[in-house]
């Protein structure tokens, strides 16, 4: 029987002072303050940080005791893991492939959970394509994968926003890319910006004033490779001077892959700067935010307990799994090392690591 380590979580909440009220009443009871800790979904005027170092705990009679979450286990016996959940939830990018290529193993390894019953579901933090587009990729790299099981954070950006009933008269100040868009629109959304911006420039001369859409009641932000100084300006005008106006980041990744060859400067660099013009933190609706997770769950009727979080990521995909109260594997495939998970500067441990997804195939045989 496979024993998932105990995690003891802190949560600090930081209030944002916001002068407009309006918007926040607007908002449903299950994403306000209150709720969003529940979540681990902070509201827009809510940030929340989740601490997973060793936890100081002090009982009835004040003595202190401290709790620690476990080392991470590598995978030695996958048929037990692989028993005991029904739902596998992929990373994509490290994990079934870098940039255009497909890592090896990855389609005997999908076939083989398939054919033990298990529900396969793929969430990525890029926010570039559709859900559309996604499915096209694995199409294109051989995988057999429906729209249905894919969620891209380009969708939860569109999710989230009609979670909250966000006004249809209102629009969508896009910083990002084509699967933003297309979600958007899916969605029924106005919006404007995004690609079309990108070769947009500011003529600084004496006097000039930018003008914006006081419409905007949403700003979000994902990879875009054709970020500019207009996009900073025109996004940081409709966050600060349109009452009540959303800050949604599709994620925070600090890098991702384009090509295999090397990491590139990932989503993260894009909300950074956005963040440090208006001073706002923003509402973060990808991994590892729960948003995602519980939508899943609701959409597929699955028990959290029941789902192994399969990613490359320690701070993305593996604490999106434990702030879901799922089972963790991470893979060595993508960003994270050996040396990196075990460093004594890491806290945040999975329930297992294997070098990647294929293990699955060859811990089977050898348990066999």
């Amino acid at each position: 029987m496979l024993r998932s380590s105990t995690l003891t979580q802190s949560v600090t909440v930081t209030c944002v002072h916001h002068s407009h009220r309006q918007w926040f009443q607007s908002i449903p009871v299950n994403y306000r303050f209150c709720d969003a800790a529940r979540n681990s979904l902070s509201s827009y005027s809510a940030i929340f940080k989740w601490k997973r170092t060793a936890n100081y705990n002090r009982n009835r009679s004040g003595m202190g005791t401290f709790t620690t979450r476990a080392l991470a286990q590598p995978l030695q016996n996958a048929d037990e893991l692989i028993d005991s959940v029904e739902t596998f939830i992929f990373d994509c990018d490290g994990v079934i492939w870098k940039g255009d290529k497909l890592i090896e193993g990855v389609p005997e390894t999908l076939d083989m959970l398939r054919s033990k019953g298990k529900r396969l579901v793929f969430v990525t933090n890029n926010s570039t394509k559709s859900r559309k587009q996604y499915g096209k990729k694995f199409e294109t790299l051989g995988l057999n994968v429906s729209e249905e099981e894919i969620f891209a954070s380009s969708f939860a950006a569109a999710a989230y926003l009609k979670s909250i009933d966000f006004p249809k008269d209102k629009k969508v100040y896009v910083i990002g890319e084509d699967g933003i868009l297309k979600e958007l629109e899916l969605a029924g959304y106005q919006y404007l910006g995004g690609p079309e911006d990108g070769g947009k420039k500011i003529e600084l001369k004496p006097g000039f004033l930018m003008e914006h859409d006081e419409d905007v009641g949403a700003v979000v932000v994902g990879f875009d490779r054709h970020f500019n100084y207009y996009k900073i300006q025109y996004g940081t005008l409709c966050i600060r001077e349109n009452p009540g106006c959303l800050f949604i980041a599709t994620n925070r990744d600090a890098v991702t892959h384009l090509t295999d060859a090397q990491e590139w400067a990932g989503g993260g660099s894009m909300v950074g700067a956005i963040s440090g013009s208006t001073q706002r933190e923003p509402l973060v609706v990808g991994k590892p935010s729960t948003f995602m997770m519980d939508y899943l769950a609701n959409k597929f009727g699955i028990s959290k307990s029941q789902i192994c979080m399969v990613g490359d990521r320690l701070d993305t995909d593996i604490l999106f799994g434990q702030n879901g109260g799922c089972k963790t594997l991470l893979v060595l495939s993508g960003v994270t090392t050996l040396a990196m998970l075990q460093s004594p500067n890491n806290s945040i441990q999975p329930d297992f690591y294997t070098n990647k997804i294929s293990d699955f195939l060859s811990l089977k045989a050898a348990a066999v």
